[in-house]
């Protein structure tokens, strides 16, 4: 069961995920180094101490601010997912777009090291003994996800298109 690795409040800016200096770094397999750069967990990830599907909880707005897709291509490479009370608009658009694993949990309540596990209904925090529930993305954009962002999604039903 994956951990949480980090726990951030309020409107955590794009700039705060992946800081505007990188910003001449824009290519997917580049940018993941920067991940919260001005944060400890940037020196974790960069030394491999953080494991694949690790987890950051959030507050209410998380990714608010600019537009810039470098945040969640970041996140999507450390293979990181965000459960938050809720997300920017643009900024969950952006991690619908690339396949980042994200989860709407208006109720969560996690702190740093607490094993998380998340179903399709709700969140387990196994190390207070709590549920929370979470608000479920529509299927079409659950499925982009699963598939791993729009590019894939679609190259999956083009196949599929064909075979029949």
């Amino acid at each position: 069961m994956p951990n949480v690795v980090l726990v951030l409040g309020d409107d955590i800016s794009t700039d705060h995920i992946y800081p505007g200096r990188f910003m001449a770094t824009v290519l997917p397999n580049e940018t993941p180094q920067y991940a919260f750069a001005d944060y400890p967990l940037n020196n974790k990830l960069n030394t491999g101490q953080i494991p694949p599907n690790s987890i950051i909880v959030a507050g209410e707005n998380f990714g608010c601010g600019s537009s810039r897709e470098q945040a969640v291509s970041a996140l999507k490479g450390w293979e990181l997912m965000v459960v938050a009370k809720s997300f920017a608009r643009i900024f969950f658009q952006n991690a619908v777009n690339l396949g980042l694993r994200l989860v709407i949990c208006p109720s969560i309540d996690a702190a740093e090291g607490d094993e998380l596990e998340l179903t399709d209904t709700e969140v387990i925090n196994h190390s207070k003994g709590k549920r929370f529930p979470i608000v479920p993305l529509p299927a079409t954009r659950q499925a982009i996800i699963d598939a791993g962002g729009l590019i894939a999604y679609t190259r999956k039903r083009l196949i599929e298109e064909r075979q029949h």
